[in-house]
């Protein structure tokens, strides 16, 4: 088993029940024993011209490999509705797959750990929330270390809603 480390983002529709929702799907589906950060307000990235994003980090278990994971989340954001957009545009729900254990997976378009974790406040604070000694093993960096030199001074996430960190077995 796996530790896996997921960051979901919405800005469209109703983003925290959406949200909900998403993580309901992917402690049935995807993970085992997940745990949930507090949501976060956060200005959008590359294309601002559109609504804030809530984000939020889900980190559980799994024995699936990187690959089996990232179609698992990619079926939920098929399941709630999500529309095939522009890089960067407004989503009904995004879930992309961060940390997988200690593993490095890169073939075709799956990058894990994600290329860009380390540059998105959004990703890290959420992150940190859960587990900020989780060392990435591209940098050999722990999460709190990653926030700690993020330079994105675009996002700057705040606190909206709480999820009391809850365990869904």
């Amino acid at each position: 088993m796996h530790q896996v480390l997921l960051s979901l983002g919405a800005n469209l529709g109703d983003p925290i029940a959406t949200l909900h929702h998403a993580i309901r799907c992917i402690g049935e589906q995807v993970l085992s024993n997940v745990r949930v950060s507090e949501f976060y307000n956060t200005a959008p990235v590359g294309v601002t011209d559109q609504p804030a994003f809530i984000n939020v980090a889900v980190v559980g278990f799994s024995a699936a490999t990187p690959p089996e994971i990232r179609d698992a989340c990619k079926v939920i954001e098929d399941q709630l509705g999500r529309q095939h957009r522009e890089r960067w545009h407004e989503r009904e729900i995004d879930i992309d797959v961060i940390l997988v254990g200690d593993s490095i997976y890169d073939e075709d378009d799956v990058h894990i750990p994600h290329l860009r974790m380390h540059e998105r406040r959004f990703v890290l604070l959420p992150a940190c929330d859960l587990i900020p000694e989780a060392v990435c093993p591209r940098s050999q960096k722990n999460l709190s270390q990653l926030l700690e030199e993020c330079e994105d001074g675009v996002s700057q996430p705040v606190r909206v809603a709480s999820s009391e960190q809850r365990v869904i077995p």
